[in-house]
């Protein structure tokens, strides 16, 4: 689910659609986090769709730590990426503001920690764009994705939390933030896209 005090709004004809703010959401709040309206599809589920179907997964879908396609609800399948992304993600199914977003702003993650298939080519415009964002970014920079995330995961806390009780992971993360149990690497949900289908597609594209 999406922070509330978001809109989608046409971007341009290259990008289409991205999620903005309509109020300020400070460093520290929790941008969307995934909820039980969030449908998952197995790699063999989604072989077994026609290709229209299947592309429009890949599109709009991430792959989970179980290996396993989300396709978002609401408006959070719009979220566009960005190589000095606003929201980010600590190891649990949720993003957090990496500093304060102001209203008229733009959400983005890293499409990088969301588990491709394959390159692509990135023109986000920031002046650390990587160019090219991979299947493997997700362990290539994930130590450095963890250390930028940890100053905004401890403000939790002290902001508004729209989307808290929408969370399936209160526990775990009251435990991280109390300092009982270490906050989760976003590396632990890592896996290889192209190697969920080897056994079913032969190394064969699933959107071929």
């Amino acid at each position: 689910m999406i922070h509330p005090d978001t809109e989608l709004r046409f971007v341009n004809r290259a990008i289409g659609y991205g999620v903005f703010t309509t109020r300020l959401i400070p460093r520290g709040t929790i941008t969307w986090v995934r909820d039980r309206l969030d449908q998952s599809f197995t790699p063999a589920q989604i072989e077994a769709f026609p290709a229209h179907y299947r592309d429009t997964l890949l599109k709009y879908s991430f792959v989970d730590g179980q290996g396993e396609f989300v396709l978002c609800w609401d408006l959070a399948r719009y979220i566009n990426h960005s190589c000095d992304a606003n929201c980010r993600s600590a190891g649990f199914d949720f993003e957090v503001a990496m500093r304060d977003i102001h209203p008229g702003d733009e959400l983005t993650d890293d499409y990088g920690s969301l588990n491709l298939e394959y390159d692509f080519p990135c023109s986000c415009g920031v002046p650390q764009c990587r160019g090219v964002i991979r299947p493997d970014d997700l362990l290539t920079h994930g130590d450095t994705w963890d250390r930028e995330v940890a100053e905004p995961f401890r403000l939790i806390a002290r902001v508004t939390q729209p989307l808290w009780l929408f969370s399936e992971e209160q526990a775990p993360i009251t435990d991280a933030l109390a300092g009982r149990t270490p906050v989760p690497s976003v590396k632990a949900s890592h896996v290889n896209v192209q190697r969920l289908f080897a056994s079913r597609t032969a190394g064969r594209s699933i959107a071929t």
